[in-house]
């Protein structure tokens, strides 16, 4: 991890995410890219999808709008308006 908590890499926020949703949907293998997409990972259901995004939420202290939430089309669109969010852009 980067010595900065407040400055991690895409890579260490893909993990967190691939920890969270396999914790979420009781699956270790689960290993997220940047291109994933929900309907690739079983169970990935519309309900997990929002326990995942309150989870990622709490995890790394962002908060997404609802607009963000409803146009994310795979991983790397969160992991990309996460490092927005953490930088302190809008």
């Amino acid at each position: 991890m980067s010595g900065d908590p407040n400055n991690m890499t895409d890579q260490e926020i893909l993990d967190i995410c691939s920890r969270v949703l396999g914790d979420l949907l009781d699956d270790d293998s689960i290993v997220l890219t940047m291109a994933t997409r929900r309907p690739e990972i079983p169970d990935w259901d519309s309900l997990a999808y929002i326990n995942f995004i309150a989870a990622i939420e709490q995890e790394l202290g962002v908060r997404y709008g609802i607009a963000d939430v409803e146009s994310f089309e795979d991983v790397g669109a969160i992991v990309r308006r996460t490092q927005v969010l953490r930088a302190g852009k809008k």
